[in-house]
């Protein structure tokens, strides 16, 4: 009897080990920003939420601060399958199509609310065009409002002519522009180094960029124009999606769902705490003069006209979606 169970035993434990162990597929994520910054964090958790909910069978590892891709690099990459997955600013795809540019439209959508509004009549052409270059779109988060960062205060908006002014995608570059600025395209992890060098002198970005890149070493005033809430995206390569399992997507588009959640509440959040973190910090927090947020609104007013002109229909018809919320 005791030969038959040790005999039996053996038989199980060499039966076991004869099963194909689940093969685990390991995703690395090149992401921009730092590990500071809220989208970063709600990534970190994204990815901690797939790995859970596969048993560990998909293991995304997050490379931040451009460490593994720069930002410019990301979507190209996660195209050619150089990295399945990863993050970029949405707006910095507007050459290659204006839809992509929608939410940096200064004014159009300048609270939470329109903002999700604005999101949810621009998504379904957004995965359209991604997926016409093999990408997925997974979810989007957006940064809280863009506000303008300035060395002394401004009342009088001819006090900006001549400036030169940190762009980070075209819409900024035109916005500079039309407000006699001078555009300098510079990455978020080069703030500091820009202004310290006087390459910039002023940029409009969100209080959360402000705090990560410390700007009251370099800037002194803060004026709350909110004037858009541009987005993140989060993607895919459809190719690296479509090779895991069912359970498996199902598992990464649950947690996606979850992060487009969270990642707005934590925006939302993120507006106050930040804003606080720079008046703690020395830096005068205004709003805009009524002349200088006329001066806005009609640069504002021009980019969405000639947005439309080149968006045509597909702007028409997301604009007709968003008025129609």
């Amino acid at each position: 009897m005791t030969l038959s169970i040790r005999s039996l035993g053996l038989a199980a434990i060499l039966g076991a080990a004869a099963l194909p162990a689940a093969a685990q597929t390991a995703w690395d994520m090149p992401t921009p920003y730092g590990d500071t910054v809220f989208h970063t964090q709600n990534i970190i958790q994204f990815a901690d939420d797939v790995r859970e909910a596969t048993g560990g069978e998909l293991d995304i590892t997050v490379h931040s601060a451009g460490s593994l891709f720069g930002h410019a690099e990301i979507k190209d990459a996660v195209r050619r399958g150089l990295a399945p997955i990863g993050e970029i600013l949405l707006s910095r795809l507007s050459n290659e199509n204006p839809v992509f540019e929608v939410d940096s439209i200064p004014f159009l959508a300048d609270s939470y609310a329109d903002a999700g509004a604005l999101w949810e009549a621009s998504r379904p052409a957004v995965e359209e065009l991604l997926a016409e270059q093999g990408l997925t779109l997974l979810y989007a988060v957006p940064w809280p409002g863009q506000s303008l960062y300035l060395t002394e205060e401004v009342t009088d908006p001819a006090a900006l002519q001549g400036v030169s002014f940190r762009a980070y995608n075209t819409a900024t570059e035109q916005l500079a522009t039309l407000l006699g600025m001078i555009p300098t395209q510079v990455e978020a992890g080069d703030i500091p180094t820009a202004f310290a060098t006087g390459r910039v002198s002023a940029m409009m970005t969100s209080p959360s960029t402000g705090v990560s890149s410390q700007a009251w070493d370099y800037t002194s005033v803060y004026v709350d124009v909110q004037a858009w809430l541009p987005k993140n995206v989060v993607f895919v390569n459809t190719e690296a999606f479509e090779a895991l399992t069912e359970d498996q997507q199902a598992a990464v588009m649950e947690a996606a769902a979850a992060a487009e959640a969270r990642g707005w509440e934590m925006s939302e959040a993120e507006t106050e705490t930040q804003i606080a973190a720079l008046t703690e910090n020395g830096m005068t927090v205004t709003k805009p003069s009524e002349a200088l947020s006329a001066a806005l609104a009609e640069a504002g007013a021009v980019m969405a006209e000639e947005w439309l002109g080149r968006a045509g229909d597909a702007g028409a018809a997301i604009l007709e979606a968003y008025e129609a919320d």
